[in-house]
């Protein structure tokens, strides 16, 4: 176990190595998102047991205290970038009777789209400043959805553990 000035204490966590502290958004209907510290496998696959060390630490704090400072920014990205991938990949299928067997969503804005992403699983600090956002997404609860950022800008979307 390690102390840092930000996280708190940093331990062993079932998907790697987590602060003490969490991150809350009140977009995210109030829960609060685990942090993890660095990444949970390693190029090889194999999980990383080694705790990251003062100086990832303070990176990934820095990686950190800019996110939340530009966070409403980027929230709006997220919400657009998200309902982009629901119109590419969804809604031919939830607004449509005959594929999905139930009455069209009408999701057919961002407001509308964002109901369905509001709940925050965790977030992911790593190296060169990138930040992975988890999100237990509605309407595909078996990949759910995922968001890389690097240095605050959205660099990939995909399922979980897919970016």
């Amino acid at each position: 176990m390690t102390q840092h000035s930000l996280f708190g204490k940093v331990q062993e966590d079932w998907a790697g190595f987590s602060a003490e502290i969490f991150f809350w958004h009140p977009f995210f209907e109030d829960n609060k998102a685990e942090i993890f510290l660095g990444d949970e496998f390693d190029e090889d696959g194999e999980e990383i047991d080694e705790p990251p060390s003062d100086e990832d630490l303070n990176i990934y704090a820095e990686t950190y205290q800019r996110f939340i400072n530009l966070f409403d920014v980027i929230l709006l990205d997220l919400q657009q970038k998200a309902f982009e991938r629901y119109q590419k990949l969804y809604a031919h299928y939830y607004e449509n009777t005959e594929k999905s067997g139930e009455p069209p969503l009408n999701i057919d804005s961002v407001e509308k789209h964002n109901p369905f992403i509001k709940e925050l699983n965790d977030i992911r600090i790593s190296k060169n400043n990138t930040i992975r956002l988890s999100l237990h997404y509605q309407l595909d609860t078996e990949h759910g959805l995922e968001f890389k950022f690097i240095d605050n800008q959205i660099d990939a979307i995909a399922g979980i553990a897919e970016t």
